[in-house]
């Protein structure tokens, strides 16, 4: 394998084009991360060996595109939204709900396997991706409410899973893991009430006018030093850099992000820094151990079908069917697990690329879900979908 300098980088960038290439026919509605990690699994271990994982430099680039993702990811859940507050205790049950069953099928496909991962499956089966599931459910579905409580409920379900993988993913580590992550959120509370405080008296605003005058781009650098000093955090009390940009997300969110900072977040995150850790993912999976061991397959398959299960026990509750596949999105929290368990070694050879697998069932059936919502809307123009039968 190559060692990473400007060719092996203008490499990375060329090959991440996959992504937008695979997702733009609209009728397959394949995410773009899939195509970055198909990629990566094409040139990395798993296929031609032209990219190393392991080198150093790579590495840290795509650390660092791992905190800039869920720093983005955070950014996007919708705490300041006043309509949401209603939807709160429903969706806060449903989600429990879910956990209820998630955990249920954990212990049963952890007996089946024999892994001994079931904290891990079971926060797996129970999570929900906003970065994949809310950008659907706001172009097809409306805002109606049946919409504004299962975008309540993937917030909650994705903020939980956030935080407790850490814990569950090395369980004899997970007091050192649970003291970090405390260690995170304190700090997060300190920097919302600063910038709560700052944007009170006029000096956030006063900032962000001569920033966009003098073209200084000063958001943008004072929210990379805060995300780099909260990863150096993270990795000082051995939390992942995951919790540290998901919590500064949550924290700029909360304090409402400028869309000029969003647009410049944005373009570094998805134009360079988030492909590559993708690509890097992708290129440190060895998805032929899942053909050496057809049970890895199985695993992969049984946690998808398993998230899919657990969360259609929403329509118990009568929230439409389709709501309720699209809720059980995955993606962010299974490759973090993924990524965790490869860089640690606490995951077997190949179940993290039965992870990823499983992660993969879940998007296509949010995929399905997603048709059938857009094929109901012409029926349904008020804003929220309400299939027959959903009350």
């Amino acid at each position: 394998m190559a060692g990473f300098d400007f060719g092996t980088l203008a490499l990375v960038a060329f090959i991440g084009l996959a992504g937008p290439l695979l997702a733009a026919p609209k009728r397959l509605r394949i995410p773009v991360v899939v195509g970055e990690l198909a990629v990566g699994l094409a040139v990395g271990r798993t296929g031609l060996g032209i990219l190393d994982p392991a080198d150093p430099t790579f590495a840290l680039l795509a650390d660092v595109g791992f905190a800039l993702v869920m720093f983005v990811v955070g950014t996007h859940i919708p705490i300041r939204d006043g309509t949401l507050r209603s939807s709160l205790p429903g969706a806060a049950a449903r989600a429990v709900l879910v956990g209820a069953v998630a955990t249920a099928l954990a212990v049963v496909i952890t007996a089946a396997f024999g892994t001994g991962h079931t904290p891990l499956f079971a926060v797996l089966i129970a999570s929900s991706s906003a970065a994949l599931a809310l950008p659907m459910i706001d172009n097809i579905a409306g805002r109606g409410p049946a919409v504004l409580s299962v975008t309540a409920q993937i917030a909650i379900a994705d903020t939980a899973s956030i935080v407790l993988l850490p814990l569950v993913i090395d369980p004899p580590r997970a007091g050192r893991a649970a003291l970090g992550a405390l260690v995170i959120g304190a700090c997060a509370v300190l920097l919302y009430y600063l910038l709560r405080h700052l944007a009170h008296n006029g000096r956030r605003k006063r900032l962000h006018r001569y920033s966009e005058r003098r073209r200084l781009a000063l958001e943008l650098r004072i929210s990379l030093i805060l995300l780099f000093a909260l990863a150096a955090l993270a990795v000082s009390t051995h939390v992942s850099v995951m919790l540290a940009g998901f919590a500064l997300g949550l924290v700029l969110s909360a304090v409402g992000q400028p869309r000029r900072l969003g647009r410049q977040l944005f373009g570094i995150t998805e134009g360079f820094f988030g492909p590559l850790f993708f690509v890097w993912l992708g290129a440190s999976l060895q998805v032929r151990e899942l053909g050496a061991d057809p049970r890895l397959i199985l695993l992969g398959l049984a946690l998808g079908g398993a998230a899919v299960l657990a969360h259609l026990v929403g329509a118990l509750t009568r929230q439409p069917a389709a709501l309720a596949v699209l809720s059980s999105a995955q993606l962010g929290v299974p490759v973090a697990a993924a990524a965790l368990g490869t860089e640690t070694g606490l995951l077997a050879p190949g179940e993290p690329s039965a992870l990823i697998l499983g992660a993969l069932v879940t998007v296509v059936a949010t995929a399905v879900a997603a048709a059938a919502l857009e094929r109901a809307r012409p029926a349904d123009q008020s804003g929220g979908v309400n299939p027959p039968g959903s009350g």
